[in-house]
């Protein structure tokens, strides 16, 4: 059972969250048929690649009830939708520029029940509103990114981390993370996941003001 991935590093996930999660892989096959969200090859490794992956981010921070979470090119809701699972009582903003992605993810959060996710068709400087973090997967380079989501993060925060982005990452950074100007903090996600796809794949965290 794919799910077993979840529930092997998720040890507290209620009935509802773990039925939730099975429920993932039929409502993506079926989308992907008609909307190419997932690369074909991707999504026979639906929970593996794109749920447990952005699962990781949950490693990091522990978001506590009533955090707030943009995330930002989600795609088909990743890291938001697993996210939003895992955190019931914590409000999850999605956008992505590409409208008919946005489409995939509100019909997927109404079939899941997922009333605290909002999904937008719109960029992230169009967004209203600040966040406690702000998260996204291999959308751009982390110079590049920041620009986008100035000013949108609460500047109280209420976790351990201080409020900030979390990107999900792969590779050598040292370029990038040089080139963004900024102290950035890298989470190996080898360090909460055994299988071998983690083994260059970290969790990247920074601030803007």
């Amino acid at each position: 059972m794919e799910t077993q991935l979840i529930t092997n590093y998720f040890k507290n996930l209620s009935e509802e969250q773990v039925e939730q999660f099975t429920m993932l892989e039929s409502l993506y096959k079926d989308w992907n048929a008609q909307i190419n969200v997932i690369s074909r090859k991707d999504i026979e490794e639906l929970y593996l690649k794109h749920v447990l992956h952005s699962l990781a981010i949950a490693k990091v921070v522990d978001f506590k009830d009533g955090t707030k979470i943009l995330d930002v090119g989600t795609g088909g809701g990743f890291p938001g939708i697993p996210l939003a699972i895992l955190y019931p009582n914590c409000q999850f903003v999605l956008v992505d520029s590409i409208g008919k992605k946005i489409k995939v993810v509100n019909e997927i959060a109404d079939r899941l029940g997922l009333s605290n996710i909002k999904a937008y068709h719109q960029r992230a400087e169009e967004v209203n509103g600040q966040f406690d973090f702000i998260v996204t997967r291999a959308v751009t380079s982390i110079a590049k990114f920041l620009p986008w989501v100035k000013g949108k993060l609460l500047p109280n925060g209420e976790h351990e981390l201080k409020n900030g982005i979390l990107f999900l990452k792969g590779g050598d950074l040292a370029e990038e993370i040089a080139e963004s100007n900024k102290k950035v903090e890298i989470f190996p996600i080898s360090n909460f996941f055994d299988e071998e796809f983690f083994e260059t794949k970290v969790v990247a965290y920074t601030r803007v003001k």
